[in-house]
């Protein structure tokens, strides 16, 4: 990882992403006591520069910074000076006066984190919160945080885990990250979807392709439904929804088909009835609310590695 910044799951060498897994189990488990907040971060601000909607990653970058005590700034470009024209140079230098020591930014560029971050505009830390269909890293971190909690916990990393990623490939930032992250882990990685919602070039990623799900969906150890993007979709990518449900939607009928051992993943917010059932989701191996949890404690061991928090005593949950 770059000692400032982290735009994308590249950045990061197995043993710095390693790393991050750890500091995340560290402060879970200080957060999870009656310490919920450490004051690594105390006097450090850091704002969330949303350009696109995004509750659910929002309020975890929130919180998590909150638990570290830094103060936060949320900056949403709707209804903002953005919204009538504002450039993110424009913005960037607003922040800039204001003295940000971290910038969390979500954005519908691709490559709109890194031309924040590679600029003379801010000196803040730049963190991507998703850009365009490009990557979304602190997403593939805590998917890769919840699989090894689940699977590898005594382990090192992910060697021998198979992940089957279903659904809108073409347009989903959190496949790339992921796709990049677990095989930096070891994991073995299967794409599963429509040829139409392939990107050009997915046969060289580290993966394997399969069009039918039925044909992988009894050797996976995890498998991750993925959101259809109907508002990225202006074209036909398929039939109809429910033919895309039949087809690559997990259904009880495929749920009884998969190991006992193995669970299901999905990044939110979920199109239940279309790429998941209601029956799925809630399933016993489904642990969605898990990585909604997990996804504070990464974004918290992100910030404390970047802004250079002090070390932590564990048993305190305080500085040392």
């Amino acid at each position: 990882m770059s000692s400032r910044h982290l735009i994308s799951v590249q950045d990061l060498s197995k043993a710095q992403a390693l790393g991050l897994l750890s500091t995340a189990k560290e402060l879970a488990r200080i957060t999870d006591g009656p310490n919920k907040k450490l004051p690594t971060l105390r006097g450090k601000s850091i704002v969330n520069l949303f350009f696109e909607d995004s509750t659910r990653t929002r309020i975890s970058f929130e919180t998590a910074a909150k638990r570290l005590s830094a103060d936060v700034i949320n900056f949403s470009a709707k209804g903002s000076s953005v919204s009538k024209g504002e450039s993110l140079k424009d913005t960037a230098q607003t922040l800039q006066a204001m003295g940000a020591d971290a910038v969390v930014i979500r954005h519908g560029s691709s490559g709109a984190a890194k031309r924040l971050a590679d600029t003379q505009w801010i000196s803040a830390t730049v963190i991507n919160a998703g850009d365009g269909t490009h990557e979304h890293p602190t997403q593939a971190l805590l998917d890769a945080f919840t699989i090894k909690e689940h699977l590898r916990a005594d382990a090192q990393d992910l060697s021998g885990v198979h992940v089957v990623i279903v659904g809108d490939i073409l347009h989903s930032r959190v496949a790339r990250s992921n796709v990049l992250l677990l095989d930096k882990l070891g994991a073995q990685v299967t794409l599963v979807a429509p040829p139409t919602l392939l990107p050009v070039g997915v046969t060289e990623w580290p993966v394997e392709v399969s069009y039918n799900l039925d044909d992988v969906i009894d050797k996976c150890d995890v498998i991750m439904m993925l959101r259809i993007q109907l508002e990225r979709m202006q074209d036909s990518y398929f039939p109809t929804e429910r033919e895309y449900a039949r087809r690559y939607g997990l259904n009880s009928n495929r749920l009884s088909r998969l190991k006992s051992t193995a669970i299901v993943m999905h990044p939110g917010p979920m199109n239940r009835g279309l790429e998941i059932s209601a029956d799925s989701a809630d399933d016993v191996r489904s642990v969605v609310v898990d990585q909604v949890k997990n996804g504070v404690s990464v974004r918290m061991a992100v910030l404390y590695e970047l802004l250079g928090g002090a070390p932590i005593n564990v048993e305190a949950g305080e500085k040392k």
